[in-house]
């Protein structure tokens, strides 16, 4: 086994594919794993190193796969088995490298596991799950919240006790101080490698343990709240998150992941969802050897604009806190408003971005429909599918507006279904198809082209050192250089000309 296939990832690129919304191949309105693998030359097109594919497992589709009922099985909705593997075989025949999306903290509440867990104190599955017993009174086991909204406990009258989920009540947290849940959950990854993929993205992998006494979290002084995790108007950040994720075992369970994937040459990204201690467990994550490749945080996925002053603040508390992290840097995802409606960017300055995004130190990932430069949708209350969404109308939508369908003609429904997609395709969109960039070049798809190619070309983009960043009004200075080269970056991030640099105008300077 070679280093390079090793460190593929090492400041590579990877495009991430929602599949409902990619490419519809069956006339039901919802994109499909061949759907994947007919679009595969256009991401390959791109220039991108890596798919990473989000869920397409066995799944109720409480929250859209993320609910997983069978972690070996592909979800009838998206294809076969065989369809998964022809994908796998052809990303691979088109020099793209494959990670699917694994989702260990919870699973479904049809999962088999759960069904068997909750059906007495006393079975094989009794203890993979969290467990508590209610209070003297019968409240719940303490003061944990959920990210979707109210407490974070469900009672259940099968046990007569309350189980834990961080998420919706039908994902129920799967009880990783047990050994045999860490053991059948590297196991079911071993089932993927095997299978060829070359890594695998970690669904909200601080969440993995809970602290095992159950202590209350603390609450979190109004002007400490961030709202980087959860949505501003959801309480979850009204407390510090001490307990209920982010624990100190989780360690362990990373190196246990990284040995498996040491003999595949495989890397994971992992999410890291912690408002208050983000770039302290990016550190404790991917700094230290035989941990996790890489992982994103959310510092340029919030909704705070990306003014000069807030890069060099971010890269400062990231060389202080956590200087020998590999992140890897998002502007978009399927969890986010899109980032051209979130920073209100014209299409001048959503190039910029693009430049600098693709010359930072460590991996990026690239949301579809981002090279289109599409802005958030926005979906009708009777349209919503997104139960987060649901919850918290109208103050926060939910993530449905940025996972619309895909555009790749004027065709119907933008060509990506002949039935009506599970969302609507709003106007906008279709202004900004494949199609229609590949024959503009000015577009904003043949200018993420360029900008991916020109990290490929420079060896010191995908791996070098940054350094010497500096702000001067809205001009953004740094140098990137390894042992080959030496480049500075200068970049105008305004709608004025400043210091010889047009409005908007990114100048890469080989020294």
């Amino acid at each position: 086994m070679t280093d390079a296939k090793i460190d593929w990832w090492k400041g590579g690129v990877i495009y991430q594919i929602y599949p409902r919304s990619f490419q519809d191949t069956t006339g039901d309105g919802v994109g499909d794993l061949p759907g994947i693998t007919q679009r595969l030359p256009y991401v390959a097109s791109l220039g991108v190193d890596a798919v990473w594919i989000s869920p397409f497992f066995t799944s109720p589709m409480k929250d859209f796969g993320y609910d997983v009922s069978d972690y070996r099985g592909i979800e009838p909705l998206f294809g076969t088995m065989e369809d998964f593997d022809f994908l796998i075989e052809r990303a691979h025949e088109l020099g793209l490298k494959v990670m699917i999306d694994l989702v260990m903290s919870h699973t479904s509440d049809q999962h088999p596991w759960f069904v068997e867990s909750r059906a007495s104190r006393d079975n094989p599955r009794a203890d993979w799950y969290v467990w508590a017993e209610p209070k003297p009174d019968g409240t719940a086991p303490n003061n944990w919240l959920s990210i979707f909204g109210g407490p974070a406990w469900q009672w259940d009258a099968r046990r007569e006790q309350y189980y834990l989920h961080n998420f919706l009540t039908s994902q129920p947290d799967l009880n990783f101080h047990n050994p045999a849940v860490q053991d059948e959950l590297l196991d079911m990854a071993k089932f993927w490698l095997d299978k060829g993929v070359d890594g695998f993205r970690l669904d909200t992998v601080n969440f993995y343990f809970h602290d095992a006494q159950l202590r209350d979290n603390p609450p979190l002084p109004r002007e400490q709240r961030k709202s980087d995790t959860a949505p501003a108007v959801n309480p979850y950040n009204h407390q510090s998150h001490r307990y209920d994720k982010s624990q100190p075992e989780n360690i362990a369970f990373l190196e246990r992941m990284a040995t498996l994937l040491r003999g595949y040459g495989a890397a994971v990204i992992g999410e890291i969802g912690d408002s208050e201690r983000a770039l302290e467990l990016l550190e404790e994550y991917t700094g230290v050897a035989g941990r996790m490749q890489m992982s994103y945080v959310f510092d340029f996925l919030s909704g705070r604009d990306l003014a000069a002053t807030r890069i060099a603040e971010v890269f400062d508390a990231l060389h202080s806190v956590a200087p020998n992290s590999w992140p890897c840097w998002a502007m978009s995802n399927h969890d986010v408003v899109r980032h051209i409606s979130r920073w209100n960017l014209s299409d001048q300055a959503a190039k910029a971005y693009a430049t600098i995004l693709l010359c930072m130190k460590g991996s990026v990932c690239l949301y579809q429909g981002e090279e289109l430069g599409l802005p958030e949708a926005d979906i009708a209350y009777e349209d919503l599918q997104d139960p987060y969404g649901k919850e918290f109308w109208p103050e926060f939508k939910g993530r449905d507006g940025c996972r619309t369908p895909m555009v790749w003609d004027m065709g119907v429904n933008g060509g990506f279904s002949t039935a009506k997609p599970w969302l609507p395709i709003p106007h906008t969109h279709l202004q900004r198809t494949v199609v229609s960039q590949e024959s503009d070049a000015q577009s904003m798809l043949h200018h993420y082209r360029w900008a991916i190619n020109l990290r490929r070309k420079h060896s010191a983009l995908r791996g070098g050192t940054m350094s010497d960043m500096t702000v001067d009004g809205s001009i953004l200075t740094f140098t990137r250089a390894d042992t080959q080269q030496t480049l500075e970056i200068r970049a105008n991030l305004s709608d004025e000309p400043v210091g010889g640099l047009r409005p908007w105008q990114v100048r890469i300077i080989e020294g």
